[in-house]
């Protein structure tokens, strides 16, 4: 039986003080892990130098990213930022990495956005480099995208840090069982970038994502992990559209209800399907879920 771990995304806070309370909340409440996406567009926080912070005014409380975007940072580069943050932290740092997708900032940033295809070789390639310069002693690599001679890295990590991809393209699953920790599904990104693909959304889906991982050599291994989209009784402040509902309806991306609807659900796609990992996407669905993860974390 896979025990559950329950995170929580954080994007940012108006001061120091306030980000070091919002840490703490998550750990005195039974969170496992606070995650920082990685954009360069919208008001939040850039992801190392934050969860850094969050380290420091925390003692049990894992920190990592949902997701880095590969194409923003050099692996060798990023290998280094995560091993002294690993190692600062006594290791509690998760390295959530993806291929970069959201097209808009790519061209806002002046960066080129390639094709899918050559977007997911460059991180199958990026991975390699990361566990290869979070290993002791000199890494060579020469690839297609990524040159590293001879290069030893300190500090390295106190242990490999964990590994989350994150993703809900068939090449990128496949990729995830081979090399991840933790697969935490998502929808399918468009290919030209612009937002999720509303094809890929619904319980089939999710469920055929799920068989496809099933079918993995390392699949006894692998944790299974989702966000939370949307959580609790309905708000009319808060308005959630029909189409975005229909979208995600089935799946445990969307749990209406009571908190004890919410623990019923979390608890057969635990039960059912292998599903133990949570992350909490929006803040404001904070207070709806935190009861079901004070009564769940580490079941």
């Amino acid at each position: 039986m896979r025990r559950f771990r329950f995170a929580a995304v954080l994007r940012g806070a108006e001061s120091a003080r306030a980000w070091r309370e919002a840490a703490r909340r998550l750990e005195d409440t039974g969170f496992d892990v606070l995650l920082v996406p990685d954009h360069l567009v919208g008001p939040r926080f850039a992801p190392l130098a934050a969860l850094t912070a969050a380290a420091c005014a925390t003692t049990r409380l894992k920190v990592g990213t949902l997701v880095l975007a590969n194409d923003f940072r050099h692996p060798a580069v990023l290998a280094k930022e995560a091993a002294t943050l690993d190692l600062l932290s006594g290791g509690r740092l998760e390295v959530g990495l993806g291929t970069g997708w959201m097209a808009g900032e790519y061209g806002a940033a002046g960066l080129p956005y390639d094709p899918p295809g050559v977007r997911l070789a460059r991180l199958a390639e990026a991975i390699t480099v990361l566990k290869g310069l979070w290993t002791p002693g000199p890494f060579t690599h020469h690839g297609e995208h990524y040159r590293v001679d001879g290069l030893e890295q300190w500090p390295l990590p106190g242990r490999q840090p964990r590994l989350l991809l994150g993703g809900g393209g068939p090449r990128l699953l496949d990729l995830a069982a081979r090399e991840a920790d933790t697969v935490h599904l998502t929808m399918r990104i468009r290919a030209d970038g612009s937002g999720p693909d509303p094809g890929d959304g619904g319980e089939a889906a999710f469920l055929a994502k799920l068989a496809r991982l099933r079918a993995a050599p390392r699949y006894p291994g692998l944790e299974l992990g989702t966000s939370i989209l949307r959580a609790g009784e309905p708000r009319p402040e808060e308005p959630w559209s029909a189409a975005r509902s229909a979208a995600l309806e089935g799946t445990p991306q969307v749990l209406p209800g009571t908190s004890a609807d919410i623990r019923d659900r979390l608890r057969h796609w635990r039960d059912t399907h292998d599903l133990s990992y949570f992350a909490v996407h929006h803040e404001r669905d904070l207070p709806a879920l935190t009861p079901v993860v004070e009564e769940l974390a580490g079941t």
